[in-house]
């Protein structure tokens, strides 16, 4: 049987980790709204019309923040639209996703429904068709006490107490020609500065989040990071990051090692904001936001079928891809690599939630149910919490399309505030265990509590409605601890989770 091994120590940290990297994404696109977490009439609806099945499996996730309302949405968004008496709300046609967006879930809506499912609001403005102007009277709308003209309008429309947003997206994607208002970086580096400088004036608690370019395989990618950066450094917090990753040649050795290709990104535009900062002799250090990633491309053929029988409808079926086991390997990986890099990446939004390239599936009408990349970000959430650790891990490697010496096992470890210790592990190789061995004499006495195997035979198998449960976890067959080191069986292509706790 194949090794590897792990070495870690308390020691070894790499920085706290923000529990908003386990964050997610609500856009008012195909289903994610209106059939997924609202339905009126839906026996499980409450006295606002949401699910409230959806509420609890969002609840079990245990997401720390929601971007909201978009994603390519938001850049021809007039966000007075969404708020007021329903009835006066305006039917809109919504560019971006060939749709009409009748506004009946708006901000107070969703600010409710955050409360229900226990998550934050992390909200976008528009920065395509608008600018400085509706931005900040957003922020004075959202979260100033009242005695103004738009605190006072949130009041009347029936909420009292400030939302207190403290988490905003200066638009979205704005170097993508797909995007309302495309702006050069030197454009929108301007215009995110005035917007960023005005609405922090309005509530300087609030942070900010700047787009970087929409791709890494953007033609503008690296300058438009910099050129961005030079011109609105001072007013943000955070640079985005998109990245999406797909399997089309059914390569599945290549798609699991997609994961090294998020670690470049992600260390890239970590090398652009320190470089801006030294341009600047700039004491502050800019963090990331990962505000979209995820597996995406199941769907695409679909979506366009979809627009072909009729465009400017409400709530169109789009971008539902029905994710396989093969998917949440990456997706672990993915959640892997950012704990790595947890020094640097602070904010993290799979996209989406519901029904629209999400964890999270509906039936109009019907069931709720988890797809496959739905447990290792509820596992990565609920256990991946305190201090990320930098192990050294030796594993076999392999080579494939577009990588040398991918290491079969990918893992990361996290150390709780109670002492507890928890590994997190990808066995990428496709047909053979591997015996996992780590050192663990640098945290005193622990047992095993807990080894969680995602495991499936077949790597294109997915859950249903009525099969929700065909890609689940299950116990892994145990393994020991011997003065200070654990042994432990990793099956093939696996997801596991070794919860380690105090002896």
């Amino acid at each position: 049987m194949k090794k590897a091994t792990m070495i870690m120590d308390r020691d070894f940290a790499i920085g706290r980790i923000d529990p908003r990297i386990y964050g997610s994404f609500i856009e008012h696109l195909g289903r994610a709204v209106y059939g997924g977490i609202y339905e009126p009439g839906h026996p499980t609806a409450d006295e606002n019309g949401f699910r409230r099945d959806v509420i609890d499996m969002v609840r079990r996730l245990d997401v720390p923040v929601t971007r909201y309302p978009g994603g390519n949405f938001v850049s021809g968004f007039n966000w007075e639209d969404s708020v007021g008496p329903r009835d006066q709300r305006p039917k809109r046609l919504d560019l971006a996703w060939f749709t009409t967006e009748t506004n009946e879930v708006g901000l107070h809506e969703f600010v409710d429904w955050a409360k229900k499912a226990n998550t934050e609001v992390m909200y976008a403005i528009n920065l395509g068709t608008r600018g400085a102007d509706a931005a900040r009277n957003v922020v004075e709308y959202a979260n100033h006490p009242g005695g103004s003209y738009w605190s006072d309008l949130r009041i009347q429309n029936g909420a009292k107490d400030p939302f207190g947003i403290k988490l905003w997206c200066l638009g979205n994607e704005m170097d993508g020609p797909w995007q309302m208002g495309q702006k050069t970086a030197y454009e929108y580096g301007r215009a995110a500065n005035e917007a960023g400088k005005m609405m922090k004036w309005v509530d300087p608690t609030i942070e900010l989040v700047a787009c970087g370019s929409s791709s890494s395989q953007m033609p503008t990618f690296g300058t438009w990071e910099y050129e961005m950066l030079t011109q609105c450094y001072d007013q943000i917090d955070y640079v985005s990051l998109h990245r999406y990753y797909g399997n089309p040649t059914n390569d599945t050795p290549g798609f699991l090692a997609r994961s090294m290709d998020l670690d470049d990104f992600i260390k890239t535009v970590v090398s652009i904001c320190d470089a801006v900062a030294g341009t600047k002799h700039a004491k502050k250090k800019i963090n990331l936001s990962f505000d979209e990633w995820n597996v995406w491309y199941h769907s695409n053929q679909q979506d366009q079928e979809v627009w072909k029988q009729g465009k400017w409808n409400r709530a169109l079926p789009l971008l539902e891809d029905v994710y396989n086991f093969e998917d949440a390997l990456l997706v672990g990986a993915m959640l892997i690599t950012f704990l790595r890099n947890a020094d640097r990446v602070k904010v993290a939004c799979l996209a989406q939630l519901v029904n629209v390239i999400a964890p999270i599936m509906t039936r109009n009408g019907g069931g709720v149910w988890a797809q496959t990349i739905y447990w290792p970000l509820m596992h990565a959430s609920k256990y991946g919490r305190g201090t990320a650790l930098r192990p050294v891990i030796d594993s076999p490697t392999y080579d494939c399309s577009d990588y040398e010496k991918v290491p079969l096992v990918d893992g990361t470890a996290t150390l709780g505030d109670d002492g507890s210790v928890t590994i997190f592990a990808v066995n990428r190789d496709m047909s053979e265990d591997i015996l996992f061995n780590a050192d663990l004499r640098g945290f005193g006495g622990l047992k095993i509590a807990e080894h969680i195997v995602l495991h499936h035979d077949d790597v294109k198998a997915v859950n249903t409605e009525t099969d929700p449960d065909n890609v689940a976890p299950a116990a892994g067959k145990g393994g020991t601890i011997d003065g200070g080191k654990l042994e432990v069986q990793l099956p093939s292509l696996s997801w596991n989770v070794i919860r380690l706790v105090k002896a």
